[in-house]
């Protein structure tokens, strides 16, 4: 499989009465796809997957699923726990509409490197598509060396990687450096798109692109084309808006952002996240343009 360009981790929309918007959630993903996106991610992160019941789950990928069928787009799907087994079962109960799994580093047993290439073998073997590997180093308590790296790319039906580890450090260059030409990287980090991107990452998985799809679409596929002033261009001129829908914990501000758009019924978030405060949202709006930051970023 090929996982290039943007992907869209979806929030997931509530009422002001904390109920799930699923017609709000259906109408951001035909929205994303429609403004360049390649695929969404559903219950990544940013959709507030731990807060979810089993129920809402279900029909938050349904949805995006059928969307991605009208669409002909690539879902991920965000899946796992820090629990091999309970992991495997929840891949064997997969959409069969998913591209890909998004299954995240084992989190808090902080297994050794050994243990987690052992526990993504396992989940490789018996999930039934393709896995990306969620690094997110400041989120599980795990870090993994360029070694440890190489071995989990050179798993069976390891697709590729969400690499978020805050920065661009000695471990990343080691890595992309010697990365086999079959796996794919994508930036998870929004801050550090696009030098993760200039030195091979084949895409990215971005909670901003959720308020500015087109804006993260043509800056993936700046540097995918060769564009290199336009996709530097385009960098630049996004920290502002990146720095500030994440100056308060993920999703808050970009649910604000949305919900002062109309796009989404309300700012809700579900505890312990708390929504965010007016001033992180109208920074964020100001940097956002008022919704033309797409018409904003041309040349």
């Amino acid at each position: 499989m090929s996982l290039t360009g943007l992907f869209v981790p979806l929030v997931t929309p509530f009422t002001a009465a904390d109920e799930v918007a699923y017609e709000s959630l259906e109408a951001l993903a035909y929205a994303v796809l429609d403004d360049g996106a390649a695929g969404i991610v559903a219950l990544g992160t940013t959709g507030e997957p731990a807060t979810l019941t089993a129920a809402e789950r279900r029909r938050i990928v349904d949805i995006c699923a059928g969307v991605c069928v009208q669409r002909d787009a690539q879902l991920i799907v965000g899946t796992g726990s820090n629990s091999t087994t309970s992991s495997v079962d929840m891949l064997a109960e997969l959409d069969p509409r998913a591209t890909a799994a998004l299954t995240v580093v084992p989190y808090y047993n902080r297994p050794s490197e050994d243990g987690v290439v052992e526990h993504f073998r396992r989940l490789a073997a018996a999930s039934p598509v393709p896995l990306l590997v969620y690094n997110v180093p400041y989120r599980t308590g795990r870090s993994l060396g360029a070694d440890t790296l190489r071995r989990l790319a050179q798993l069976p039906n390891v697709a590729g990687f969400k690499h978020a580890v805050g920065g661009i450090d000695d471990t990343t260059v080691e890595f992309m450096s010697s990365l086999p030409t079959d796996v794919a990287v994508l930036a998870g980090d929004d801050l550090y798109t696009g030098p993760l991107l200039a030195i091979g990452a084949s895409g990215a998985i971005l909670a901003s692109a959720n308020v500015a799809t087109r804006a993260y679409a043509d800056l993936v596929n700046a540097w995918r084309d060769g564009a290199l002033d336009h996709a530097r261009r385009l960098n630049n001129q996004l920290v502002p808006l990146t720095r500030a829908l994440f100056a308060e914990p993920n999703p808050a501000v970009i649910k604000a952002v949305l919900a002062a758009r109309g796009r989404i019924p309300s700012p809700h978030v579900r505890l312990p996240l708390l929504a965010a405060t007016p001033s992180a949202t109208k920074t964020a709006l100001g940097h956002s343009g008022a919704g033309r930051l797409g018409e904003v970023l041309v040349d």
